[in-house]
């Protein structure tokens, strides 16, 4: 190729818009509800006294703090996404979700009696959250990280462990309307355990699927 051939070639490029992260991050993020909804509709569905359940404050307390994490998570993993973005308002975000399951935690310690505390932590299906948040996680995250990939986060790892929060928040959402253990206390030990697990993935995950 001649040189002016090149030149002409390489302003061409740069005068092509590159494709904005935002909306490819909200396109991924839809495609994780609806996965993650799809794969929870065909194997554990909602619990069959959902209806009653969204009568008392701890059923529906789930729902506002895995939404909450969802959002900031998935506030930090676009801040992470671009080089020398602050990354305040996604730690303030995410600050928001701890703040309101601490909330839950003292009003819980406060209304049940101490001996009660034990059981309402450990629960019933400890073993099964880990497993359905997990498994429930999986797609979600591999559009998240998909989605990512329009970005240039100087920490791959840091960016997919933000993405791994956010899908494991969205499973676990939808776990919870499976989910019979409706104590903040269950909540603040298991829902983040399992959220861990799907961060350390992400984390893996981006270290190789988001260098540039």
């Amino acid at each position: 190729m001649k040189t002016s051939a090149l030149i002409d070639a390489l302003a061409t490029d740069a005068g092509t818009p590159p494709a904005r992260l935002e909306p490819a991050f909200a396109a991924g993020a839809a495609g994780a509800v609806v996965v993650a909804g799809l794969l929870f509709a065909a194997t554990l569905g909602v619990r069959p006294d959902a209806a009653v359940a969204l009568g008392a404050v701890r059923f529906p307390f789930k729902f506002a703090v895995t939404l909450a994490g969802a959002v900031g998570a998935a506030v930090l993993a676009l801040r992470l996404a671009r080089p020398g973005a602050s990354l305040r308002p996604g730690v303030v975000a995410l600050g928001v979700a701890v703040a309101l399951l601490a909330s839950g935690v003292a009003a819980e310690l406060v209304a049940t009696p101490r001996d009660a505390w034990a059981s309402r932590l450990v629960g019933h299906n400890a073993l099964l959250c880990l497993a359905s948040v997990t498994g429930l996680a999986l797609g979600p995250l591999a559009l998240l990280l998909a989605a990512l990939r329009r970005g240039a986060p100087a920490s791959p790892r840091a960016a997919g462990a933000a993405a791994g929060l956010c899908a494991g928040a969205i499973a676990a959402t939808f776990y919870a309307a499976h989910c019979v253990d409706d104590s903040p206390l269950f909540v603040a030990t298991w829902y983040p355990l399992g959220l861990g697990l799907v961060s350390a993935l992400g984390a893996a995950a981006g270290e190789r699927a988001l260098r540039w």
